[in-house]
């Protein structure tokens, strides 16, 4: 028998696939780390005008504007019923039995 969607399965383990995939992600994410405080760290020296802080400031004040906005936009799509539509062959038919 499935388990429900929505619920986790108690003492699941991993196999070998999903832990490779678990090591690779976490070294990529090592490596960020490690390179973006390198990189914030050699440039010690480097000063910015008050048009590279206008910039940086309007470059961050559009880029939460924008994603916000996109956010609201779908969680309204998905609560006006706009989503429903896109599945409805497969939501009336049974699993299929093991």
């Amino acid at each position: 028998m499935r388990a429900p969607i929505g619920r986790s399965r108690v003492g699941r383990k991993l196999n070998v696939p999903q832990a490779l995939l678990l090591i690779v992600l976490f070294a990529m994410l090592i490596f960020a780390v490690v390179w973006s405080t390198m990189a914030w760290t050699s440039a010690e020296g480097a000063t910015m005008s008050v048009h590279g802080w206008i910039a940086l400031a309007l470059g961050t004040l559009f880029s939460l504007l924008i994603g916000c906005g996109l956010m609201t936009l779908m969680f309204y799509s998905s609560r006006s019923g706009y989503d429903e539509s896109a599945v409805p062959r497969f939501e009336d038919q049974d699993p299929p039995s093991e």
